[in-house]
């Protein structure tokens, strides 16, 4: 499918062309001679103003493009580049061009996705972060949606062992949520931003399942960490399903709401994740760069066990902890802080909750 960038740009913006369209085009023949038989005339299946687009386009919009495209640090890679990741090009309906800001080499992965609820509790934040930081460690490129919660501790969580891809649901002139400016700063840095849309288009709610598309289309397989049963979260799970990728699915507490759709997708035969290790031993032959079964770390006397088995992973009240651990409350205060330092337990609303590894 070879073709000039100008060519991919006309392609890409034709009016009231879509996807699936341009991509059935692209079957007959490269954008540059989809142009030429534009200019003739005879371009197959397509409406007149479209035609007409492609035989004569917006070329300020295009120049813009182009611009953008050679500041330092910016790419755009077509569906015909090298640098296309092979994963999203096997998918029905693979984006025709991606916008890159960052490393472009981060999108050959292998990569796995990892997704969750924007309102996340503190547990599943810290098991994103934790996990995300040992797949990245072990070679894995982390993707994400840039959104709060899950998505945001998947990124951190990366950055801390390797290579983390960023895909938002807007140009990449905009910063969605604008809270993870500085997150996005970082993520150029040690990995890439995507797009596939054009660089100044704001975000729209509709962007935001091609979104989902391309994260899932990009990874061997996709984590969900916490997400209730109407989350957005289920939606990327399906694509990836559709798209033939693995599905995996972290349980949580049957009194969390926010676990329902781990829970559902469970049930449906999404494969159950209680640790890393159950991810990249189910991916290994898909062949990470690194991927190596970590050392076994060494179990050491839990510190004050009785209390701590008195915490649950879900929010419990100090009033309960008293009752079950049956020590006096001020006792009970003080180890709570101990294991609040030590990092096996956290404060929430509610009381507290175990960390997994406390």
């Amino acid at each position: 499918m070879p073709g000039t960038l100008t060519d991919w740009a006309a392609l890409m913006m034709a009016p009231r062309l879509g996807l699936m369209k341009a991509l059935s085009l692209l079957q007959l023949a490269s954008p540059s001679v989809l142009r030429q038989w534009a200019l003739a005339g005879d371009l197959p299946g397509v409406s007149p103003a479209t035609a007409q687009w492609l035989a004569y386009p917006d070329m300020a919009r295009i120049d813009a493009l182009l611009a953008w495209a050679e500041q330092p640090g910016q790419q755009i890679v077509t569906l015909d580049h090298p640098d296309y990741p092979q994963a999203l090009r096997q998918i029905a309906d693979p984006p025709l061009m991606l916008f890159v800001q960052g490393r472009v080499a981060a999108l050959q992965g292998p990569a796995l996705a990892m997704v969750g609820s924007r309102r996340a509790t503190v547990a599943a934040r810290e098991r994103t972060a934790q996990w995300a930081d040992q797949l990245a460690s072990l070679g894995w490129v982390i993707v994400s949606g840039l959104a709060e919660g899950v998505d945001a501790q998947a990124h951190r969580g990366a950055l801390r062992g390797g290579l983390t891809v960023a895909v938002v649901g807007s140009g990449l002139n905009h910063c969605y949520p604008r809270i993870h400016i500085a997150l996005a700063e970082q993520i150029r840095h040690q990995g890439a931003m995507v797009s596939s849309f054009l660089p100044w288009q704001r975000p729209r709610r509709e962007f935001f399942p091609q979104r989902n598309r391309v994260v899932s289309g990009l990874s061997y397989g996709t984590v969900v960490m916490e997400a209730g049963i109407k989350s957005g979260s289920l939606i990327t799970a399906r694509i990836a399903a559709e798209q033939g990728r693995e599905v995996f699915a972290v349980p949580g507490s049957v009194d969390n709401p926010g676990c329902e759709g781990c829970h559902f997708l469970i049930k449906q035969g999404a494969k159950l994740a209680v640790d890393p290790v159950d991810i990249y031993e189910e991916l290994l032959p898909m062949g990470a760069i690194r991927l190596a079964k970590p050392e076994a770390k060494a179990v050491s006397e839990l510190p004050l066990p009785k209390l701590l088995d008195s915490v649950g992973y879900e929010a419990t009240p100090v009033d309960v902890v008293v009752a079950r651990s049956d020590l006096p409350v001020d006792i009970v205060l003080e180890q709570l802080l101990m294991l609040e330092l030590e990092g096996r337990i956290a404060q929430v609303s509610g009381g507290y909750i175990r960390l997994r590894g406390g």
